[in-house]
């Protein structure tokens, strides 16, 4: 009687557990391995990984750009132009001290329709000795300043060939664009301001020897003038003139 009572009760709890079994509601999870699908989920990363790397190099290329940018922007920290101002400024300066007669068309009119003009047949002895000396003071005068104009001149070579030599040197180490064309236009500047000083001189020399030359012919005409009224003077009878008596 208790024997069969202990398999009953064995009984009953064998069912009881297989009610629980049964009753549990968690499905079991199986974890399935899909070589395709990995392969595209690869190459998927790939592709991603190659836009970000086609990113980082489209911004790098731009930052360069804009550095060349600014780099062709940059001004050119050196400038000669105060400098070639007042180099220019002296040379006009010393053709502006042109004596007795300056660079100007009206003053020449006037002193060749006077001084350098024809010898009137009506001037006095004294006036004409005068007019003379007058000419003789404005050609010394005209080479004393042609002698000062190619002075400053030769004054300004020194500090020109610094220029030259700074503004080269710039635009040999020039970083942009920028700084190669504002080194190329001091240069000219200086090419400018050389010429000038060449165009002074020449101008200055030449007023010089267009004076002289003018004096030379007003003299020869004074010159005639004078050996006619010399000639034609009343009681004047051309004769022999024993210079030297012999023994």
């Amino acid at each position: 009687m208790a024997a069969r009572s202990f398999r009953r009760a064995g009984l009953c709890s064998a069912v009881a557990l297989s009610l629980l079994i049964i009753a549990d509601p968690t499905p079991a999870q199986i974890v399935v391995y899909d070589p395709s699908n990995f392969s595209q989920n690869v190459l998927t990363a790939a592709r991603e990984l190659q836009q970000v790397n086609n990113q980082i190099q489209s911004l790098a290329n731009e930052a360069q750009m804009l550095t060349n940018q600014a780099r062709n922007l940059a001004s050119l920290p050196l400038s000669t132009l105060s400098q070639l101002q007042t180099t220019i400024q002296k040379t006009q300066s010393l053709l502006a001290q042109a004596q007795h007669i300056a660079f100007e068309v009206e003053q020449i009119e006037t002193a060749f329709a006077t001084t350098y003009g024809p010898t009137s047949a009506t001037a006095s002895s004294s006036g004409l000795l005068a007019t003379a000396q007058t000419r003789w003071r404005n050609s010394v005068a005209a080479f004393e300043d042609s002698l000062k104009v190619q002075a400053g001149v030769v004054g300004n070579i020194s500090g020109n060939g610094s220029a030259m030599s700074s503004l080269t040197s710039a635009s040999q180490t020039a970083t942009g664009a920028l700084q190669a064309a504002q080194a190329g236009n001091q240069l000219l500047a200086l090419q400018s301001q050389q010429l000038s000083d060449l165009i002074a001189v020449v101008a200055a020399k030449s007023r010089a020897d267009a004076l002289e030359q003018s004096r030379i012919t007003a003299a020869e005409s004074q010159g005639q003038e004078q050996y006619r009224r010399f000639s034609t003077r009343s009681g004047y009878q051309p004769g022999n003139v024993t210079m030297f008596h012999g023994n």
